[in-house]
């Protein structure tokens, strides 16, 4: 996902779990979704942080920060919109809390060639979030990445999961400190729509099929998908094969250790199609859908009145800050269950962006350590749309009850969830606009009954970047 995902790789424990292990995580995980997710209480608005002249915490602090007046920092992450505004925010506490000027550089997808650029002209943002591990371990082979110091890490350890830390390890050595995390196995949909439908919640793909038709049968299109952003495609399947194909196949699949080609991925690209090839269920149609970005996706779904384009969209727990543009209030409006069981049980796909630092120094290993803390995270969750990988983070700090829940279950699921497959892939395959499996399955939006076709191309593009390392 861009928002929370792009390419993560090969040294996470995580994806070895077991597979019992990771199906009774996945079974509490989506039970805990399903039983909640549409309930929605009060915001909570508490102001958190303090204020700290000394080198001691701020009042209602967890993490000690050094006295940084006159240095400066740039920090550079793809985030855009509502979402680089929030972690603006949390950047200003670190201000106030050092005395540290930070400045937030934009970046552009793919973040690793845009960092390349940067570090060839001599001028290296010194802390870069990057939304996937296999950016992070491209970093430390290009000698870009510097390892996270003894304050860092001692932040990880308090605060995260070993899984959580293990995906920002390259070679056992600790890089990157996963500030932001997502859920990415949620299906948003228009309350209103729902209604007029007589549509309840799906537990299972064919229910969500029986959904959709209920939703089409009532005069709006079922489905608005984001087909401009590839990331949001690669989420589609990855549910579906999470589900269907079990996590000791996604965990081969994720390494290339079993082919694009593998009969697995034609049963996921065969079910995908009993969505994606009915044109009427899509807004837009295929053509449409292609030229939708993700933001104008979810938008579109709550904006409309009874009429809205679509009545459900596909993507994770950061849509709430796209739905937060629109009159659509979360909980009410808005509501959320997770993707249905294509399978045996209902998948649990995570994605993060890992703040690592470009280059080295007192402020920039400061920064990491403020990020990896719940202090900071704390900040951001109050501001909503953002969820993080902290079981520190008070579930109170959310502010309403779906992302409560929503965060909650990701905590619970401890070390069993599975990454965004994607992000653990090279970038040129996973994790680049236009290239690789990003492409390959927009033309399958574009022509779903090419199934044969579309795992030639995933895997003759699969092969060259796994082969580079790229």
């Amino acid at each position: 996902m861009r928002s929370t995902s792009s390419t993560i790789r090969t040294q996470t424990a995580t994806r070895s779990t077991a597979g019992r292990a990771a199906r009774t995580a996945a079974v509490v995980a989506a039970g805990a979704l399903a039983l909640s997710l549409t309930a929605c209480g009060g915001s909570d608005n508490k102001k958190s942080g303090g204020d700290s002249s000394s080198g001691a915490p701020a009042t209602g602090a967890t993490v000690t920060l050094p006295k940084l007046d006159g240095t400066t920092l740039e920090v550079a992450a793809v985030w855009t919109g509502a979402e680089q505004a929030n972690f603006k925010k949390v950047l200003a506490e670190f201000t106030k809390r050092t005395g540290a000027k930070v400045t937030f550089v934009p970046a552009q997808d793919p973040i690793v060639n845009f960092l390349g650029s940067k570090i060839a002209g001599g001028q290296p943002p010194d802390v870069a979030l990057l939304p996937q591990p296999g950016a992070i371990k491209q970093a430390v082979d290009k000698k870009w990445a510097k390892p996270l110091g003894a304050e860092a890490v001692a932040q990880l350890t308090k605060n995260y999961s070993q899984g959580w830390q293990d995906i920002g390890k390259v070679d056992g050595k600790q890089y990157g400190a996963y500030y932001k995390a997502a859920n990415k196995s949620l299906i948003w949909y228009n309350a209103k729509v729902f209604e007029n439908a007589g549509a309840a919640e799906p537990k299972t793909w064919k229910d969500l099929l029986s959904t959709a038709q209920k939703v089409y049968d009532s005069g709006v299109t079922p489905f608005s998908v984001g087909g401009a952003d590839g990331w949001t495609l690669t989420d589609w399947f990855e549910n579906v094969y999470l589900s269907q194909a079990g996590p000791e196949k996604y965990d081969q699949l994720a390494q290339h250790k079993i082919k694009w080609t593998d009969p697995s991925v034609k049963q996921a690209l065969t079910t995908l199609a009993q969505v994606w090839s009915k044109k009427d269920y899509i807004a837009g149609g295929p053509s449409g859908a292609l030229q939708t970005e993700f933001p104008a996706s979810v938008t579109q779904t709550f904006t409309g009145g009874d009429q809205p384009k679509a009545g459900m969209v596909f993507e994770g727990d950061f849509a709430q800050v796209n739905i937060g543009e629109t009159k659509a209030k979360v909980g009410t409006d808005a509501k959320v269950f997770p993707f249905p069981a294509v399978g045996s049980t209902a998948p649990v796909v995570s994605g993060g962006d890992a703040a690592v630092i470009l280059k080295d120094s007192k402020a920039a290993q400061a920064l990491v350590t403020f990020l990896a803390s719940s202090d900071a995270a704390t900040i951001q969750a109050r501001l909503g749309g953002y969820l993080s990988p902290n079981k520190n983070v008070p579930n109170s700090a959310y502010p309403n009850e779906v992302q409560r829940k929503i965060a909650q279950a990701l905590i619970e699921s401890g070390d069993h969830f599975r990454f965004d497959m994607s992000d653990q892939a090279p970038q040129a395959f996973g994790g680049t606009p236009g290239k690789g499996e990003w492409k390959d399955l927009q033309d399958f939006l574009k022509n779903p009954s090419d199934v044969a076709g579309t795992q030639a191309k995933l895997e003759k593009d699969a092969a060259a970047a796994y082969g580079s390392g790229s």
